[in-house]
């Protein structure tokens, strides 16, 4: 009778590990961040700029960065592509999705 109950015991409770690893996690979206209101919105939606309003642009879009130079050429060599700068000094980047979507060769984001 001691085997059986030891056998049952160890049968539930690996039917219980069975059912624990088996058990799907579904974790809730994670939020997306909205954009401010008071930001400008024009020349945000892919295709929106003429070439020569990037240097505009990007020139906002760098204006709180150490590394200026860098900024500007990529900032620039995106929106010559895109078409589009996004709002801000930072972030904003789904405003526009060619700027944001543009990877490096190493898989980094390639507009700043």
């Amino acid at each position: 009778m001691r085997k059986a109950s030891i056998a049952f015991f160890v049968l539930r409770l690996m039917l219980l590990f069975v059912a624990e690893n088996n058990a799907t996690i579904t974790e809730a979206p994670t939020p997306q961040p909205q954009p401010n209101s008071n930001l400008p919105t024009y020349g945000t939606t892919q295709g929106s700029l003429r070439p020569q309003e990037c240097a505009p642009r990007c020139t906002t879009r760098c204006s709180k960065t150490a590394y200026k130079k860098p900024c500007m050429f990529f900032c620039q060599k995106c929106c010559a592509k895109c078409l589009c700068v996004p709002s801000g000094t930072y972030g904003n980047k789904q405003s526009c999705p060619c700027y944001n979507n543009w990877k490096t060769k190493r898989g980094g984001p390639k507009c700043p």
